[in-house]
């Protein structure tokens, strides 16, 4: 067992929140625990699944039970269940905390382009061309 695998007394907890297996046949190699160490070590060491220690088994099997679980909501399940359970030991304290501050920018603020402003009262000023006379003209040559 690695340092920060699940103990006895969390695994107590865990293991009858956990979907049961409805596929009859071959038991499966690696047990659920392993397999959930293995997600454990992956997402608190934040190295790829390839990098999943061999005593948790393959690493396309924690990968798939991973997957499989975050698919079919069955980690959002175990969260809830888990956090309901806290609540009613009263492990969970519920502060809520409320902030009023409120900073506004002006709209024209972010620098975006004014679309649809049009002001035909403001004309640009520029300076009439000069005119071209004859002698202006250069010479074809």
């Amino acid at each position: 067992m690695g340092r920060h695998d699940l103990t006895n007394a969390q695994w107590a907890k865990l293991e009858p929140l956990l979907p049961v297996g409805k596929k009859p046949g071959r038991p499966p190699v690696h047990t659920k625990r392993q397999l959930i160490d293995g997600i454990r070590w992956r997402t608190r060491a934040g190295a790829p699944w390839r990098d999943v220690p061999e005593r948790y088994g393959p690493w396309e099997t924690v990968y798939g039970l991973f997957r499989r679980w975050q698919r079919d909501g069955t980690w959002h399940r175990i969260f809830e269940q888990l956090q309901a359970q806290a609540d009613a030991e009263g492990l969970i304290t519920w502060d809520v905390s409320v902030d009023s501050t409120i900073a506004r920018a002006h709209q024209h603020a972010a620098g975006a382009r004014k679309k649809g402003i049009y002001r035909s009262s403001r004309r640009g000023v520029c300076s009439p061309s000069p005119k071209i006379t004859g002698s202006d003209v250069p010479e074809a040559g």
